[in-house]
């Protein structure tokens, strides 16, 4: 008798122990609060078009802080600025930067040295000048940078300098060039401090197809960016894949957007936005698919904004993805413990310890949740917290007797 009484102690205070250890139990470990790390709207037509022109008016500032403002309240992390790094226009240059650091954006510097395409009558320059004036840009002001910020030396490089690699024969000169100015600016970031990424070398598609090997891309980080405008989004998520698949890199748009007249044809606002959600919505399911970049804001026929600054219904679609609502699932076993459990969602496995948050955007997601020791389950999300109680596989004694106690309290 004396035996069953302390055996039935001992289950007891395990039970009490257990109900403890569940109301202490660890939080998420995993969490997945955005799509992307990378998420940009350029500025090109107001940032580089008029920079000249705007150098000496301080009532551009009010466009300037709209326009950032604007960007910022979709959820974008950084804004594409595209002034060039000439020592003229470093003052407007610095008035871009300074609203961006009010909404606390991150930059994703555009510009480029006004030579290399020969802008507002600028000489041209070499790819050795190029290097050096880059070089000694970053070194000397150090007070643009923040870190996680991106630094593009030369975007659409093809456009400028000794000319297009499709057409010059020369792609062996182009991977040099852009390998040779990576290392130079990574090493100029590392000497004044600042963690900031400059291998995004934004080019044109078919440019890609031609440089981006895989030797080449993992001498630029493992990163290919490309400006691509095609007619469907279908064509867009396929592209994808093959820059992925000939590169051995992750993929992200540096100029995406719609309608182009000559591509798209003409567009409402509706069609604009419907085009945008497609494309939006494929490039999610692409797996080596990092980062988006809008092109553009303001200015031109795919802007986001209307030139008396309403927005279109496609900052509505772009928003989502920004700045996506957010789930939480919650696993735990019908004792109320949280579990350490994988979740399997839209191709991506993750792992947590009671709850984790993700990103909602699709019409639903069918969610498999499996645990050691417990029967595994799917369920289908559709946008709201859940609570997934899975069930033991075989409950031994002690597990029943938590479950007893925690009926009688």
């Amino acid at each position: 008798m004396k035996k069953i009484i302390v055996f039935i102690i001992i289950l007891f205070t395990a039970g009490l122990i257990g109900l403890t250890i569940n109301k202490q139990s660890q939080k998420t470990v995993t969490n997945e609060t955005t799509f992307w790390d990378f998420r940009a709207i350029d500025t090109m037509k107001y940032s580089r078009d008029p920079s000249r022109e705007k150098l000496n008016d301080p009532s551009y500032d009010k466009v300037i802080d709209k326009q950032i403002r604007q960007i910022a309240e979709t959820g974008a992390t950084h804004v594409g600025i595209a002034t060039p790094y000439d020592e003229e226009f470093l003052p407007i240059l610095k008035r871009w930067v300074a609203a961006a650091r009010k909404y606390d954006l991150k930059i994703w510097f555009r510009g480029n040295w006004s030579g290399w395409e020969r802008w507002f009558g600028y000489e041209g320059i070499s790819r050795e000048e190029h290097i050096e004036k880059t070089k000694e840009f970053i070194v000397k002001h150090p007070e643009l940078f923040e870190n996680g910020d991106v630094f593009s030396a030369c975007p659409e490089c093809e456009n400028g300098g000794p000319g297009d690699p499709r057409m010059n024969r020369d792609a062996e000169g182009h991977k040099k060039f852009l390998i040779d100015e990576y290392k130079v600016t990574q090493e100029a970031f590392k000497a004044i401090g600042k963690n900031v990424r400059s291998n995004f070398n934004s080019m044109n598609g078919d440019v890609a197809r031609l440089i981006m090997d895989r030797e080449t891309t993992q001498a630029l980080g493992g990163i290919v960016v490309v400006d691509h405008y095609v007619r469907t989004p279908e064509q867009l998520a396929a592209d994808i894949q093959e820059y992925a698949k000939q590169s051995g890199g992750q993929v992200i748009l540096g100029e995406f957007g719609a309608p182009i007249p000559d591509i798209h044809g003409d567009m409402t606002e509706e069609e604009q936005a419907l085009w945008i959600k497609n494309a939006l919505k494929l490039l999610l399911q692409e797996k080596s698919f990092v980062g988006i970049s809008y092109w553009t804001n303001y200015g031109g026929s795919t802007e986001l904004w209307n030139p008396d600054g309403t927005p279109r219904k496609a900052v509505e679609e772009l928003t989502k993805v920004y700045n996506p609502t957010l789930i939480t699932l919650i696993v735990q076993n019908d004792l109320g413990d949280n579990l350490n459990a994988r979740i399997t969602y839209d191709g991506k496995t993750v792992t947590t310890n009671g709850d984790f948050t993700l990103p909602y955007l699709i019409d639903y997601y069918d969610v498999t949740i499996e645990a050691e020791g417990y029967q595994s389950q799917t369920v289908t999300i559709t946008g709201d917290n859940e609570t997934i109680i899975l069930k033991k596989d075989h409950e031994n004694i002690f597990y029943q007797f938590r479950k007893f106690l925690k009926y009688l309290f």
